[in-house]
Order: C-alpha cells, then structure tokens, then sequence
C-alpha cells in the first residue's frame, strides 16, 4: 500500500485532483493486469493504459 507513505494532505490534495475523487483500488487496476496478461492483448505493442481515475486525461 503505497499510500500509506504520504500524509493525510497529500492525499487529500491528490483525491481532490483526481476527476473520481478517491484513489485507485486494487479492483480498479485488476481488469486491466488481467487484459495484458491474457490472449486477447496478444497484438498489442507497447500501449499504455491509464488506470487513474481520470487524473491524467488525453
């Protein structure tokens, strides 16, 4: 749990940044380990995918 290393301030300020408004949890990124551990990513090239609640948007 690497929020456990940042003060109740950085994470509210990160929260609040965040379009979501809380932080990711371990079910948020699963789907997405799972889809590039699997098959069907089998033609995929050096992609990125955000997983971020939206903080980083494109």
């Amino acid at each position: 749990d690497a929020s456990r290393l940042s003060t109740d301030e950085q994470r509210d300020d990160l929260e609040a940044a965040t379009p979501l408004r809380r932080l990711a949890r371990p079910e948020d990124v699963a789907g997405a380990v799972l889809y590039f551990a699997s098959d069907w990513s089998s033609f995929v090239t050096g992609a990125c995918l955000y997983v971020d609640g939206g903080l980083v948007m494109h």
